[in-house]
């Protein structure tokens, strides 16, 4: 990869417009103000990363101002690092942050509560406020989040072709004899010599029958020769997420694995021709299981078939809004960014994942990798 490429960060201006954007949506629905808490709507909305937990660290956004919430002894560090402007308000270690959350906002104000906030701060804070002055702001938040700009596009781009060739380089070193663990530590290795922040985010190695299990399965493994192999992985660039899996063998393929990657792809594919403007997120759900049906597959949730929803959404949270699964009427619009993962499980056997994210554009759906070729191909 180019090291010139990497993509720019999410800019301030960027950030002030969001911050707008949701001031107006506060002014319009009458709420005092939203409490973002140490949680990537923080990062999205004012740039400031904060790890959870048990003092809140977090932001007071008003429809005229952006207040921060810090511990008196956090100070330094927080004004030490990115964040956009505004005045921090301290509490110290025998004081109440949900009361100083609270003179922020006038007699009888509601607020709105960031839907990842944990439930200790907010049971403090109806106490301060009464439960029924506490509304959920996730939909607010989570509607603004659901379309990336250009910029977050660009930089999961980035993200997903890194971890792309993560998966090139892991493919050329698997041979007989190695632990799934060895393969890990070399796919964290390979991401942090890209540039990925901290290295791998998640990775899941699976062989054989572990492949089988959605998430993998406890304990190492070592690769026999002739074992399906499960490689899913990611990383982030700027606090954006990569998710990408491939399934594949290396020697010769059975006519049974053969015959369902190729049901794999080509339920992945009917996702993607469905990713329509404007058609609702189920609808994608729906064309993968009707693949799997007609190869006599499933129905439903039924093994073999497919056990859990198709894709997900994905961003600053690997897993986010949009869901694509029975039941999300949510219509696809332009921005929006998911996976396409119509996993197929035989138990016992094996399991075929092939993951790749579609992200929509104005004409309609664009992929940000090429899907696998085969069975034995795992690259176009």
């Amino acid at each position: 990869m180019n090291a010139h490429s990497f993509p720019a960060p999410i800019p301030n201006e960027e950030r002030s417009q969001r911050l707008t954007r949701l001031r107006a949506v506060l002014a319009e629905e009458g709420i005092g103000a939203v409490l973002l808490g140490s949680t990537e709507s923080l990062r999205y909305y004012t740039g400031l990363v904060w790890h959870q937990s048990e003092r809140l660290v977090g932001a007071v956004v008003t429809p005229t101002a952006l207040h921060y919430i810090v511990p008196g002894f956090e100070l330094s560090r927080v004004e030490s690092i990115p964040h956009l402007p505004g005045e921090i308000h301290v509490w110290q270690e025998e004081e109440s942050s949900a009361a100083l959350v609270a003179s922020l906002l006038g007699p009888g104000e509601r607020l709105a509560l960031d839907d990842a906030l944990p439930l200790f701060v907010y049971h403090a804070l109806a106490r301060q406020f009464g439960p029924e002055r506490l509304i959920d702001g996730g939909p607010i938040i989570r509607r603004q989040r659901l379309r990336k700009s250009e910029s977050e596009i660009a930089i999961i781009q980035y993200a997903m072709n890194l971890t792309l060739e993560v998966h090139r380089r892991t493919h050329a070193l698997i041979k007989p004899g190695i632990r799934a663990s060895e393969v890990i530590r070399f796919i964290d290795n390979q991401h942090r010599a890209l540039g990925a922040e901290g290295g791998s985010s998640f990775c899941i190695v699976s062989f054989s029958e572990a492949t089988s299990l959605p998430h993998g399965a406890d304990g190492d493994q070592t690769y026999k020769p002739g074992d399906v192999i499960l490689v899913d992985t990611g990383c982030r660039i700027d606090g954006y997420h990569s998710d990408l899996t491939r399934t594949y063998m290396l020697d010769e393929p059975s006519a049974e694995f053969a015959r369902i990657w190729a049901i794999e792809r080509e339920a992945q594919q009917a996702v993607f021709d469905a990713a329509r403007l404007g058609a609702p997120c189920e609808s994608l759900d729906a064309a993968a299981r009707a693949v799997l049906v007609r190869h006599g597959l499933g129905p439903d949730y039924a093994l073999p078939g497919l056990p859990h929803r198709a894709g997900h959404g994905l961003g600053l949270e690997i897993h986010e809004e949009p869901y694509i699964v029975r039941g999300n009427r949510t219509s696809l619009e332009a921005g929006m960014c998911f996976s396409n993962e119509p996993m197929i499980v035989v138990p016992g056997r094996f399991g075929i994942r092939l993951e790749d994210h579609i992200h929509m554009t104005k004409t309609g759906p664009e992929w940000f990798t090429t899907p696998a070729k085969g069975p034995t191909e795992p690259f176009a």
